[in-house]
């Protein structure tokens, strides 16, 4: 051995030794000496001094060297590294201890990748050629009879994977036969080790076409993990799982062909109890991603999705968790107060491990929302409701737990189907077993969430229900049950929540009195902030003792506490909401000193909830909140500006890995290791700092203007960001920029005709510089990839043109037309998935299915910047009808979901109220009049409401042109008179708009309506009873008909007289002006 190996090979042999001084001199000493390349070869001699130098000293030297090596290989001449890689592959050849070749195979991947080079060089005259030897001696190894061998090959593939994906292509055929075979090895070692390099190939090759070759290998892959999960082969299993993953998204249809055996496979390990909980949930979310890449595949494969939800059902009713913790488990209030009741394990070193109720409800709630819902709510209902009426109680629980579950990702069709559900869910909160009884809270809590407006007509039951919940002996359901109380209450009108109003503030207060319990205490405190919300004014007898409470509350120091401190300050600013300023004034200050005490503590939690406070009081008191301007809005920007994190190069004692001392600090790292690091809770007070900040734009007034430069900066700086919710917050905070401007220049309000863009601009310089800014980043956000994002921003612009008017839109008009276009057509950045688009000009991944698709909440609120355009543009809209219409009657075809048909018949109907007769004469029998009559006809309410407005307002712009088609619009309305008005907000809105609607084809064209078979059916109908806005047209014509003593009118004055008393009795919803004009007309019809 030359006097350089054996000098490194003492110094490697003290690195091995048990003495922490001896590794640290050892690692000094080595440092310069591997600065220099002729330490390259000497690490070599000591690799491959097989009984001259111990197995460990060897390995070491195998560590060092794949370290080191990459720093020295360019000093190296052609000859040299020639000389190298054949030792090397000697080396490989003959080296019989398992941790030496290991190590050695680290290093023929190190230098494969030097010769080789990067991948931007795939086509450089070396590529593969650089190393052809290295790739012989892997054919050669992976045919060699002995098993060893074999593994070799497949381990040194598994390294190279980077360098055969982009210089191999050529022999992937060959290749492919090669992982073949060893898939059908008989020596598992083999098996595992083909696997592994196949995965990692299968994974980088995922997106490309190339992956073909190797798409025929994954039943054989399957084989090979099924049998590591039966011996209970944990690694192998997770490593093909990851593969599968990867794959998930893949374009290619020869990878999609094999998603039903993955999906089975990835099954089997969800119910293998012997494997690792983290394993297991691994396989969960493979099963939830393939259902998010390939929704309408997995959904339509019934007996797939079947076996799927069974299982998850199964694992939820076997399980003895609770079933309803999903709520809380990220709370640790809920987790101390489980522990102390002996439910919960605080001890527990995997207490956020993920347990069997938690990994299947999680992939429940991923196939309920990403599912087309014609296949999947169906399937999930009827387990649900046939647990439900099981004996067992733990079928109970899984059957209302499940519901709970899916009632965000399926609310649409939930809703509909409330009728028959919701006798089993109040069944369930009666039950005698207390784990029914909390997840039929849950249900309770999740349904009132996601099932708006339709769940409050269960008001009158649903209360008492809760309200005796409260009194549960259970902590679980008392928690439980105010959070269904937060969720209930919030959309809930004061008539609604009047019949318990006292009883419940007075429950909830002393519940929050006498209980220990946090959990339960920062539930009760959300619930009553929701209970203030839904009584609105009628809470103010009640604000002084609830605010006593909180003021005790907003002074907890405790670091546990600062929670429920946190839920106390949201709840001042809820109250302040419901009673209003003057009769919150009193309080007012107190809550703000407490707020921005908040700030002062290291809380994220406390900030984001005073950010929460500052926007609701801002919102009450208005100009009142401008004092504390100048110290807050300075904090919020600072918070906005923060570095929340994102992709960083990863710590190098992170990859630093075994002697990480001995790497080479002058040297980049050529693998280019980096770490997505990201501070989530930063995330969430940003988003809260941004939303504070439009709230006191919109509320302030002109005492915003000093500080819109600073938020209009960062919050450009903010929409740039690669979170969605900080971008989503940005385009939601952006119009209220406006806002102060206008106050200050035009007495908040912008005077605007539509359509006027050749007169004088109504703007100021300020306003218009302010609105340009504004736009321009709105514009550029409508082409986000994410949803929730994009919809914003199309509401901001909506209300920002429709503020300021035709003149604001110009500038901007091109780019938006051009946006909303693309959204509408489903070509949009935001709507063709990962996959990106491919040649045919569709999304990669699933051969696309109108019939498949859900409502898409996004579109709709593309669908109102249409109607804006309309209403802002006026005739110069006219012209892109030809182009807007089509996509728009697209979501009108009877085969897309009731939530869409709704939306296109809107839009219809505000372009024609916007456009008038003459922008929609010339599409009026090809587009307008057939939307209508089969929206008449249509089974949803919503849509029957829509589509009646829209024919009204049609008939109304249209005037005689209209006529001819009179009959056969009134035979198409009659039948909503007969739908029964109790029965839901949206049925009692269609029969209002039937009246509205007949009432403009009354003054269109009097005489082309039989009144004397229309008005007693019109009247009976009366007065409105949900859509007030329609109260103006219908009263418009019957004071009309009255004062022209239409003989109809005259006839049924008995009739007109019961409408006109109601409609001015006290507490209608009729508003003042026409109340006066409808009794002036009283006396007359007595």
């Amino acid at each position: 051995m030359s006097e350089d190996a054996a000098k490194i090979a003492a110094l490697l042999t003290a690195l091995t030794a048990p003495d922490t001084n001896a590794i640290r001199e050892a690692e000094a000493a080595l440092k310069p000496i591997l600065k220099d390349a002729r330490c390259v070869p000497a690490l070599v001699e000591v690799l491959k001094a097989r009984g001259g130098q111990p197995d460990a000293v060897r390995h070491v030297a195998a560590v060092v060297l794949r370290k080191r090596i990459s720093g020295h290989w360019s000093k190296f001449d052609t000859p040299t590294k020639s000389a190298l890689k054949t030792e090397l592959l000697a080396i490989l050849a003959a080296e019989p201890e398992r941790t030496v070749r290991n190590g050695a195979v680290g290093v023929a991947a190190a230098m494969c990748r030097l010769e080789c080079g990067d991948e931007g060089d795939a086509a450089t005259a070396g590529g593969a050629a650089g190393w052809a030897e290295l790739f012989q001696f892997v054919a050669a190894a992976a045919g060699d009879a002995n098993p060893e061998a074999r593994e070799l090959a497949f381990l040194l593939l598994s390294e190279t994977t980077e360098t055969v994906a982009v210089h191999l292509k050529a022999q992937f055929p060959s290749m492919a036969a090669t992982f073949a075979a060893a898939l059908a090895d008989s020596d598992p070692k083999v098996q595992n080790s083909a696997v592994k390099a196949l995965g990692g190939l299968l994974s980088y090759l995922a997106d490309e076409k190339e992956v073909e070759c190797f798409a025929a290998l994954v039943p054989p892959v399957l084989n090979v993990a099924e049998g590591c999960r039966k011996r209970g082969d944990a690694d192998a299993v997770s490593a093909v799982l990851d593969v599968l993953y990867d794959l998930a998204y893949s374009p290619s249809p020869a990878v999609s062909v094999h998603m039903v055996p993955a999906v089975k496979f990835c099954l089997a390990c969800v119910q293998d109890s012997d494997l690792e909980m983290g394993v297991r949930d691994t396989a969960a979310l493979v099963i939830a991603t393939t259902a998010e890449a390939k929704p309408k595949t997995f959904g339509k494969d019934e007996g797939l999705l079947s076996s799927v939800l069974e299982a998850l059902f199964n694992l939820i009713e076997n399980s003895r968790e609770s079933a309803a913790g999903a709520l809380f488990e990220s709370n640790p209030a809920w987790k101390e107060d489980m522990a102390e009741d002996g439910e919960y394990d605080a001890d527990d070193e995997d207490g956020d491990s993920p347990t069997e109720t938690s990994m299947a409800q999680g992939t429940l709630d991923m196939l309920a929302c990403e599912l087309p819902k014609k296949y999947v709510f169906q399937p999930i209902m009827s387990r649900c409701v046939g647990r439900l009426t099981s004996p067992h109680p733990h079928h109970r629980k899984a059957g209302v737990a499940c519901l709970g579950v899916a009632a965000e990702g399926c609310a649409e069709p939930l809703r509909e189907h409330l009728p028959e559900l919701m006798p089993h869910v109040f069944a369930a909160a009666g039950d005698a077993d207390a784990q029914v009884r909390e997840c039929a809270c849950f249900a309770l809590g999740q349904i009132s969430e996601h099932c708006q407006p339709e769940i409050l007509g269960y008001s009158s039951q649903i209360l008492p229900i809760v309200f005796a919940l409260l009194d549960d002996t259970t902590v679980a359901v008392q928690a439980t049950s105010c959070y269904v109380l937060e969720m209930f209450c919030e959309r809930l009108e004061p008539e609604g929540v009047r019949p318990l109003l006292d009883p419940l503030v007075r429950k909830l207060a002393a519940m929050l009195e006498s209980t220990t319990k946090r959990s339960v205490q920062e539930m009760a405190v959300a619930a009553l902030a929701a209970t203030a919300v839904a009584a609105e004014e009628e809470f103010a007898p009640y604000v002084g003792g609830v605010a006593s409470l909180m003021t005790k509350l907003m002074a907890l120091n405790e670091e546990r506490m600062h929670t429920l401190r946190g839920r106390a300050l949201e709840c001042m600013g809820h109250m302040a909401i419901a009673v209003g300023r003057e009769t919150f004034r009193p309080y007012f200050s107190e809550t703000m000193r407490c707020a921005c005490e908040g700030l002062t503590i290291d809380s994220t939690d406390l900030h984001e909830f005073a950010y929460a406070v500052f926007a609701n009081l801002a919102k009450v008191m208005g100009e009142e909140f401008s004092p504390v301007l100048g110290e807050l809005v300075p904090h919020l920007v600072k918070v906005v500006g923060e570095d929340e994190g994102g992709i960083e190069a990863q710590e190098k004692e992170a990859q630093a890995g075994h002697f990480g001392a001995l790497d080479d600090s002058d040297e980049e790292d050529e693998a280019g290791h980096y770490v997505l690091n990201v501070r989530t809770a930063l995330l969430e007070a940003k988003k809260g700092a941004i939303t504070a900040l439009g709230e006191m734009a919109a509320h302030t007034g002109a005492s915003y203007v000093p500080h819109l430069e600073e938020t209009m900066t960062v919050l450009a700086h903010a929409a740039n960001n690669w979170h969605p919710l900080v971008k989503s917050a940005v385009a939601e905070a952006l119009p209220s920029m406006v806002v102060p401007s206008v106050a200050a220049h035009h007495g908040g309000e912008i005077s605007w005709e539509k359509g006027d863009v050749g007169g004088a601009n109504p703007m100021s310089a300020h306003t218009q510089a302010v609105v340009q800014a504004v736009l321009a980043e709105l514009t550029a956000l409508m082409k986000d990839d994410d949803k929730d994002t994009v919809g914003k921003a199309c509401e901001g612009v909506q209300s920002v043109v429709e503020l300021c008017g035709p003149h604001a839109l110009v500038p901007v008009a091109s780019e938006c037309l051009a946006n909303v276009y693309a959204l509408l057509t489903r070509t949009a950045a935001c709507q063709t998935g990962v996959g990106g688009v491919g040649e045919d000009g569709l999304p990669f991944g699933e051969i696309p299915d109108d019939d498949d698709d859900d409502h898409d909440t996004m579109l709709t609120s593309v669908c109102d910047l249409v109607g804006s355009f309309g209403r802002v543009m006026g005739p110069h809209f006219v012209q892109y009808l030809p182009q807007f219409l089509p996509p728009v009657c697209a979501y009108a075809k009877t085969s897309r979901p009731p939530g869409d048909r709704s939306m296109a018949v809107g839009c219809l109907g505000e372009l024609a109220q916007e456009l008038g007769g003459e922008g929609i004469r010339d599409h009026w029998s090809g587009v307008f009049l057939p939307a209508a009559l089969a929206g008449l006809a249509d089974p949803d309410d919503n849509v029957r409401r829509n589509a009646a407005f829209c024919a009204g307002v049609c008939c109304e712009g249209l005037g005689e042109t209209a006529a001819p088609q009179y009959p056969q619009l009134l035979q198409a309305i009659s039948p909503l008179f007969s739908i029964d008005a109790a029965r839901g907000d949206a049925a009692a809105a269609a029969v209002d708009n039937a009246a509205a609607a007949v009432s403009r084809m009354i003054m269109a064209s009097p005489g082309n309506v039989p009144m004397p078979q229309v008005l007693p059916v019109m009247l009976k109908a009366l007065p409105l009873k949900s859509d007030q806005t329609e109260n103006e047209t219908v009263y418009r014509c019957l004071l009309g008909l009255l004062q022209m003593n239409q003989p109809d009118a005259v006839a049924n004055k008995a009739e007109m007289r019961r409408i006109f008393a109601e409609a001015t009795a006290e507490g209608s919803r009729v508003d003042d002006d026409l109340k006066e004009k409808l009794k002036l007309a009283l006396p007359a019809l007595a």
